[in-house]
């Protein structure tokens, strides 16, 4: 069917419309060819009639999109009442150009097929269809029977369709901005819903968040649900319709806490462009606490960036009588000590834990177990990490930690180190951040990057390992670094004592989507730190990121309770080493004695 018109006439309007529809089911879509190709071959619209209501818009064009035939996908959805479809042509005035459209399909759209009988413990018999559903499916508010039988008894303290409010969600007032309730589309063409989950209709009410100007990118709006009581092996379950359309959608993200003043754990996010449609997800919650749910919507990096949200629900979930605990912000940082067994040790000496033994504070994170129990390498940086386990093996941010309150919600939007695996990435994010770790080589692997989206050019992130006290003459550091990236700033590895810092490597630059080895040598050192610094390029197209960290011989000598044998050196501090290692440009004795032009 194509529309080719002569003529001039103003705001003329072509239509054409379907047979009248008696309902649809849960999973309705409709699908179809159009073509708009043209100098003037002005906008089109399908438009949704449903008797008493206003025409609900489900599918606009602009302006000539060329010479192809493109396809259309449209989420109808359960619509109970009878309804038309219409496709509206409109010329404002000149008209030039071809409007087409070809292979109308519906999909999905009858209800559930009659059963005798529901014999899976999982399923819920439907009272007047007689169909079968997944029990999931029970007070979801979403009418999957046709007969509204999985909607009955259902607590109206567990569902919000936000059709009359926020029900008893919240709106956080930690947060950047609020979530805004809604009919019909967004204000801004080419983003958002164009209609509500609940209604599939422009009368019905949403939630979304408004990317447009005042808002910046990464502001955040985070939605409090009321607090649940503990729920044991997972059965807790959240569903919500989410919808996430325009080419500067960021993320979505799900949390739960038990503690009212803090973030709390990340259970599901999602990032960038997901169609223009309503996209239902189901979680699965244990908590041996008291919990409360978060839903967090970040803003992108432009105006096309609004997401929505409707139609929440809670299925065997229990509301608790009373609010979470919080945590003191003002806490000084230390820590009450662990019991020490009975000792005799000086302040300048480390107590062993398990034996109450004492030995030099020197020999405590020297990469050298001296307690029959390792306490003197405990709180120390591990030899080997691979990060596997989210392990960061004693590496720590300083700057995070001297930031106040960076436990809580509204945390700064810093250029910082994380970890990360190519399981978590968002489409298109491997393109400048590592899809596969280098230890196990799989997009299950943990690996601690740099992540670039936050902060500005020049920035820098730095891990820290906690003081090293000494290290052996060949001690080094090998790891393994990803830096690919359009934009990718550079990484450098550094050595700290006290409050002067010396460059040790440094590697800027794109290296190619791949994992590269690197050596930095170190040798004998004491009371210092070894510093990974990552400097943001231009843009977020760049993540540096590492793995497989090692010390590589970096416990310092030994002295031994005999003499040198015929095949070693004296030093003169009365270590032994290898006459191999004389005059060799390494301090190998720790005072420079096997490099004397004396020898």
């Amino acid at each position: 069917m194509f529309i080719l018109k002569k003529g001039s006439s103003i705001s003329q309007v072509a239509r054409l419309r379907s047979p009248k529809f008696r309902q649809s089911g849960s999973n309705c879509t409709f699908s179809f060819w159009y073509y708009n190709y043209g100098e003037s071959v002005g906008a089109a619209e399908m438009q949704l009639l449903v008797d008493g209501l206003k025409p609900t818009v489900l599918w606009r064009t602009y302006y000539s999109e060329g010479n192809q035939w493109l396809k259309a996908v449209i989420q109808l959805g359960r619509l109970p009442h009878p309804f038309q479809l219409s496709l509206d042509k409109i010329s404002l005035g000149f008209y030039d150009g071809v409007s087409a459209i070809d292979d109308i399909i519906f999909e999905n759209c009858a209800l559930p097929s009659p059963a005798l009988s529901c014999e899976g413990p999982s399923d819920f018999w439907c009272r007047d269809t007689k169909a079968c559903i997944d029990s999931l499916l029970v007070c979801d508010l979403v009418d999957d029977c046709g007969d509204g039988s999985d909607e009955d008894n259902c607590n109206p303290d567990l569902q919000c369709n936000f059709e009359n409010g926020l029900c008893n969600w919240e709106q956080d007032v930690e947060d950047d901005f609020d979530w805004i309730r809604i009919q019909g589309p967004t204000p801004t063409v080419n983003t958002g819903p164009l209609k509500d989950h609940t209604r599939g209709t422009a009368s019905g009410y949403y939630l979304y968040i408004e990317s447009s100007e005042p808002r910046e990118f990464q502001d955040k709006a985070v939605l409090l649900s009321p607090v649940f009581n503990p729920s044991i092996n997972r059965t807790c379950i959240f569903r919500f319709h989410y919808h996430m359309f325009g080419k500067q959608v960021y993320k979505l993200s799900v949390f739960k806490r038990t503690v009212s003043n803090t973030k709390g754990w990340l259970l599901w996010y999602k990032f960038g462009n997901q169609g223009n449609r309503w996209i239902k997800q189901t979680l699965y919650i244990s908590s041996n606490k008291p919990f409360q749910i978060l839903v967090k919507g970040t803003v992108g990096d432009g105006f096309t960036g609004d997401i929505g949200l409707d139609d929440t629900s809670f299925l065997g979930c229990t509301l608790y009588n009373g609010n979470l605990p919080t945590i003191s912000t003002t806490t000084s940082g230390t820590s009450i000590p662990a019991t020490l067994p009975m000792n005799n040790c000086t302040e300048k000496e480390f107590i062993c834990r398990a034996s109450g033994h004492c030995i030099q504070m020197m020999q405590k994170c020297d990469f050298r177990p001296d307690c029959s129990d390792k306490s003197d390498e405990s709180a120390c940086v591990m030899e080997v990490c691979d990060f596997e386990g989210r392990n960061q093996c004693g590496w720590y941010q300083p700057t995070l930690d001297q930031l106040p309150g960076t436990d809580s919600i509204h945390a700064t939007n810093i250029f910082k180190w994380e970890l990360g695996r190519g399981a978590n990435l968002y489409p298109g994010q491997e393109k400048h951040c590592p899809l596969i770790d280098h230890t196990m080589c799989t997009k299950e692997g943990w690996y601690l990057f740099a992540d670039s989206s936050n902060g500005e050019f020049g920035h820098t992130a730095d891990i820290v390992t906690p003081v090293i006290s000494l290290t052996g003459p060949k001690c080094r550091i090998i790891f393994w670094n990803h830096m690919d990236g359009s934009t990718i700033g550079s990484l450098e590895v550094l050595y700290k004592t006290g409050n002067r810092t010396s460059k040790l490597w440094t590697q800027s630059g794109s290296q190619g989507p791949h994992w590269n080895r690197a050596e930095v040598f170190l040798g004998i050192r004491s009371n210092f730190q070894v510093v990974f610094r990552a400097k943001r390029g231009v843009s977020y197209m760049g993540d540096v990121a590492v793995d497989d960290i090692t010390f590589e011989d970096c416990s310092p000598l030994l002295i031994p309770g005999r003499p040198c044998t015929s095949e070693e050196f004296t030093c003169a501090n009365k270590y032994c080493i290898p006459k191999d290692n004389l005059c060799d440009f390494v301090n190998d004795c720790a005072d420079n004695s096997d490099e004397s032009p004396a020898i």
